[in-house]
């Protein structure tokens, strides 16, 4: 995934440094171009949003379009100071935002905790502030959850996962869990990047490690 403007070494802003951003939102297509469902709310009450962050985003959120259950994902950027950042605000490590996926699932068909197990054996969860060769605050490992169910099971699997790594001789989880703050979406450039350029990068890599309990 190409970067701009990347500081030299990944620490978060503070309120004083941040970029300030815009009030206006940035613009994207009504519908995700792979499930063919709104990318923005309200969704229908029935369904369920969570959201994570794994690095780089384009590969993250095939990885969530292509699993069951699933209505819409979108991508965008969250946990920072700026507001409504553009990515080569977000790429320059003065907004503090992560990168992440916006997910809609039904869970008649899926579960939060299925979906729990797909983002800690998809990605590295132990390393700080970059995934693989990205470098970087937004591509931390960051789950946000929308509810207090969603931060108690994040939270349990997190243990259990931490446990599991421990266990194979690999390092600890670093992954930040916290209720979610808002959601800015990206560019429009962004959304469904993989299925709009299938050749395209993406970034996923795993620790081999099996989730247990989920």
């Amino acid at each position: 995934m190409f970067s701009v403007l990347k500081s030299d070494k990944p620490k978060m802003p503070t309120a004083e440094t941040a970029l300030p951003g815009r009030d206006q939102e940035l613009p994207v297509a009504d519908a995700n171009i792979v499930t063919g469902n709104p990318m923005k709310g309200p969704f229908p009450a029935h369904l369920e949003v969570a959201i994570f962050g794994m690095g780089c985003f384009w590969g993250a959120e095939r990885l969530f379009w292509k699993a069951p259950g699933i209505y819409s994902t979108a991508v965008g950027y969250a946990g920072g100071l700026t507001k409504n950042p553009t990515y080569r605000e977000v790429c320059s490590g003065m907004t503090g935002h992560a990168e992440v996926v916006l997910v809609v699932f039904d869970p008649a068909v899926t579960t939060y905790s299925a979906l729990l197990k797909l983002f800690w054996e998809n990605h590295d969860p132990t390393q700080g502030m970059r995934q693989g060769n990205d470098v970087g605050t937004q591509y931390r490992s960051v789950l946000f959850a929308r509810t207090p169910e969603q931060l108690e099971t994040a939270k349990h699997s997190r243990e259990e996962y931490n446990a599991a790594l421990k266990a194979a001789g690999q390092a600890s989880v670093t992954t930040e869990i916290t209720e979610a703050p808002e959601f800015f979406y990206a560019e429009d450039f962004h959304q469904q990047y993989l299925q709009k350029n299938p050749d395209g990068y993406c970034g996923l890599g795993g620790t081999g490690v099996s989730c247990p309990g989920m």
